[in-house]
């Protein structure tokens, strides 16, 4: 069930999450449920996960990370939204120099550096 904001955490009463929302959109697409969505109460909260600096969010006060960039826009792009995100911000986010981001802020070359690019070659691909 969803929550108020139209998406999703991984249990009832969790916090919402990007992935999960994926998934469960994802699962909704597949059984031809996508109706049972608040489609656009869920867009609002997906694209709330673009931050300032135009990378993307999982979940509300966390910080951007290039994985993110796929669970957000395939969900946007299976609901239709894919228009609502900013997405020349998001492309100079993942393309600008690292000095020129937060510090804090996840890179596709730290820590799970091929699964993070996997993600973002995929949303590279999704963006049209």
């Amino acid at each position: 069930m969803p929550k108020f904001h139209g998406a999703f955490g991984c249990v009832p009463g969790s916090e919402s999450h990007a992935g999960q929302v994926f998934c469960c959109v994802g699962a909704l697409s597949i059984a031809n449920k996508l109706q049972l969505l608040d489609v656009d109460q869920l867009a609002w909260w997906l694209c709330e996960r673009q931050l300032p600096s135009g990378g993307l969010n999982g979940r509300p006060e966390k910080l951007p990370d290039v994985c993110y960039s796929w669970w957000v826009l395939a969900s946007l792009k299976i609901i239709g939204r894919a228009h609502w995100l900013d997405k020349n911000s998001l492309v100079r986010f993942y393309f600008s120099p690292p000095k020129t981001r937060k510090p804090g802020d996840l890179l596709i070359d730290q820590g799970t550096w091929w699964t993070h690019f996997i993600h973002f070659l995929v949303w590279l691909d999704c963006r049209y």
